[in-house]
């Protein structure tokens, strides 16, 4: 039986940090060339399919703001409501922000960087006022009113990302996807994006940081009258592709 409502997400097209193989988190890091030409490759794909949105949501950051606004000059959508949150923010990666993660593996061992980038509930080391980046991303004005002090966080693990993104999801995304009468969208980062899948698909802790979400590539929800999947994660890309793109996203973090 088809669903009654489609959601349609997206993993950010490449970043700048992305191609240098740096840990981002909330260091505001632009769109790569790639990841430009993969967010109109999106939009065009979307277009094919006759997609049209109702409202769309995304981050605080640029690279997640440029892939949407891509995609939505696309497929002639510029018009829609867009609705911005620090909650849809990639997982912070506190002090490891900026560094690279294969020279980070050789260093600590690639068994210390799967725990930092792929146990579900241990953070890597939180961000010190010393830090390169710190005074970048804390006293960035567009944080000036949310959130709130004692709700910023200096480092994340992927539990700590989802309790802050998934309220935002049941209380403000649910809600609206309930009165639309077309799709809804929502573009984002692998972290935040794994928390609402594992919502969904009621995947376990260990599956769920597992899974390797491609950048720049559209998968779709179709959900019921209670908001549960009828269908899930279908990426509007060919196989082979979908794989490459995540097989290069498990690899990231693995000496050289």
């Amino acid at each position: 039986m088809p669903g009654k409502y489609k959601v349609v997400m997206i993993r950010h097209g490449e970043s700048e940090w992305n191609k240098k193989n740096l840990f981002c988190g909330w260091f505001d890091s632009d769109l790569s060339d790639k990841g430009r030409e993969e967010a109109s490759a999106a939009g065009k794909a979307l277009k094919s399919e006759g997609y049209q949105f109702d409202i769309a949501y995304t981050s605080m950051l640029k690279r997640a703001q440029i892939t949407l606004n891509t995609i939505l000059q696309e497929i002639g959508q510029t018009d829609i409501p867009i609705e911005k949150t620090w909650r849809l923010n990639e997982r912070h990666y506190g002090g490891l922000t900026g560094l690279n993660k294969a020279e980070t593996a050789a260093k600590y061992g690639e068994a210390q960087i799967h725990i930092w980038r792929r146990s579900f509930d241990v953070p890597p080391p939180p961000m010190e006022k010393d830090h390169p980046y710190y005074e970048t991303i804390v006293n960035d004005p567009r944080y000036a009113e949310e959130p709130k002090k004692d709700e910023f966080p200096s480092h994340e693990s992927l539990k700590l990302t989802i309790e802050r993104a998934l309220p935002y999801w049941n209380n403000v995304i649910v809600p609206q996807v309930d009165q639309s009468w077309q799709e809804d969208y929502y573009c984002c980062h692998g972290n935040s994006l794994r928390g609402i899948v594992k919502h969904l698909d009621g995947l376990s802790d260990e599956a769920i940081m597992e899974l390797n979400l491609p950048t720049g590539i559209p998968f779709v929800y179709e959900l019921d009258e209670d908001m549960k999947p009828v269908d899930s994660m279908v990426f509007l890309g060919d196989e082979e592709t979908v794989k490459k793109a995540m097989e290069s996203v498990a690899n990231q973090g693995k000496a050289k």
